[in-house]
């Protein structure tokens, strides 16, 4: 069925720049080009600021578009919905900022499942604080998408997620999502996403999630996004209050984001092998800033700026696995003794902590109140070169462990100064067991090379 016969077979449905309506051609040139093609949905009796519900009259229209596949755009205007399922092939356009779609029910707001495609530009989604009832994740919920597209559109005031996606490829970016009660951005076994330049504020328990059922590879991309001021409300030790966070996933890339003010981790990856965390400015987070633990192999943290948090960055959980990580180029400072729960360890404001199999270089760490570098936790250590880094103004320069079994470590080319509580020492869990030995050396300590450091 082609467009001419559409149009026959459908009373007052136009094609925006064939008859576009007088109130829209006013609004100029611009807005014409920009809709040019397009379905108006105005012209389907769908009309802005209107009392009653309009879910039938648009799902009717986006499946008579899907058949065809055209885009329907909304002018500008209030549009009371609830419940709306969306077509295979779904092309919704809005002007940013002011077409608004309004949650008009407590169930599910929009929905697709299995969607060749799924557009959205130009549009608010708005869910009022209203819960969301029978079984509804998000105010947008998708899934089984080959091609999503989502474009400066606004996700606000979920009563529970903002966007929740399953087996979704595709790029969601300039969008704005605030006040979402759980998460702004959840992704269940994506494939390829990229989430760029958008803002992600005041979610009630999570950012941005790169969550699988299972481990596999998920290759999405994080990029260039706002984060900010990201709570805990279900409280825990760290599975909530993370502005970024990738679990199970493989080959995630989390590159030049500013994430403030996160209850937790600014980014945070749990189990997720081959993630890159390169280039973000993270402020006040509160409890590890920058975070890699569980069964992971493969992490390459690097050129991050950390300012504020419990401990700085962690690459941990050798016993779970984690392995296979390069921590190099990053600055981190200004950490704090306190956190979100009572530490089960030595206590909070490590700079760097690390345990297998890593190279730990060119770092500045300045201000950590427990130590600038700590490598292994008791036996948990093995193959770890810290090399060419700064500590400064550190409760302890470099703390490593020598608890028996403890594998391999070289602690090279560093400058310490202005550590209380040595420049290098040794540690046995959360006890200091040696003297300073950046000034004795490591002589009978068989794991050890301790060389070439300049403290003062």
């Amino acid at each position: 069925m082609n467009r001419r016969r559409l149009l026959k077979a459908s009373a007052g449905f136009a094609v925006l720049g064939l008859s576009m309506p007088r109130a829209l051609a006013a609004e100029g040139a611009l807005l014409g080009r920009a809709v040019a093609g397009a379905v108006n949905a105005q012209e389907f009796g769908i009309v802005p600021n209107a009392a009653k519900d309009q879910t039938e009259a648009l799902a009717a229209l986006l499946e008579r578009a899907s058949a065809e596949d055209l885009p329907v755009f909304l002018p500008p205007g209030r549009y009371g919905l609830a419940g709306l399922h969306l077509p295979k092939r779904t092309r919704l356009l809005g002007v940013p900022g002011a077409t608004r779609l309004v949650h008009g029910g407590n169930g599910p707001f929009v929905s697709g499942r299995d969607v060749e495609r799924a557009s959205f530009t130009g549009l608010v989604l708005d869910g009022g604080d209203l819960p969301l009832a029978g079984g509804a994740k998000a105010l947008l919920e998708l899934r089984g998408v080959n091609d999503l597209a989502i474009d400066q559109c606004a996700i606000v005031g979920s009563g529970g997620s903002g966007i929740a996606l399953e087996r979704a490829a595709g790029r969601i970016e300039r969008c704005a999502i605030s006040g979402a009660a759980e998460y702004g951005l959840f992704s269940l076994d994506g494939h390829g996403l990229d989430i760029v330049a958008n803002s992600v504020v005041d979610c009630g328990n999570g950012g941005v999630l790169i969550h699988r059922s299972t481990p596999g590879e998920d290759g999405t991309a994080v990029a260039r996004n706002r984060i900010a001021r990201i709570r805990a409300d279900r409280g825990g030790t760290g599975q909530y209050g993370n502005g970024i966070n990738a679990f199970r996933a493989d080959n995630v890339r989390v590159t030049d984001n500013q994430i403030d003010d996160c209850a937790f981790s600014a980014v945070r990856g749990n189990s997720a092998g081959n993630i890159q965390i390169n280039g973000n400015l993270c402020l006040r987070s509160g409890e590890t800033a920058i975070y890699s633990e569980f069964a992971f192999q493969g992490a390459v943290i690097a050129d991050n700026i950390v300012d504020g948090g419990a401990h700085g960055i962690s690459l941990a959980n050798f016993d779970k696995g984690g392995r296979l990580c390069v921590c190099s180029g990053n600055i981190v400072r200004n950490l704090s003794t306190s956190g979100p729960y009572p530490s089960p360890l030595a206590g909070f404001g490590a700079g760097i902590s690390v345990e297998a199999d890593s190279a730990v270089t060119g770092n500045l760490v300045e201000n950590a109140p427990l130590c600038g570098i700590r490598i292994g936790w008791g036996p948990f250590l093995r193959n770890v070169t810290a090399t060419g880094n700064i500590v400064r103004k550190s409760g302890i320069g470099i703390a490593i462990s020598v608890v028996e079994g403890s594998g391999s470590a070289v602690i090279s080319g560093n400058i310490l100064e202005g550590t209380p509580g040595g420049a290098i020492v040794g540690t046995r869990w959360a006890d200091v067991a040696t003297k300073d030995l950046a000034v004795v050396g490591a002589e009978g300590i068989a794991h050890l090379t301790v060389e070439n450091n300049r403290a003062s």
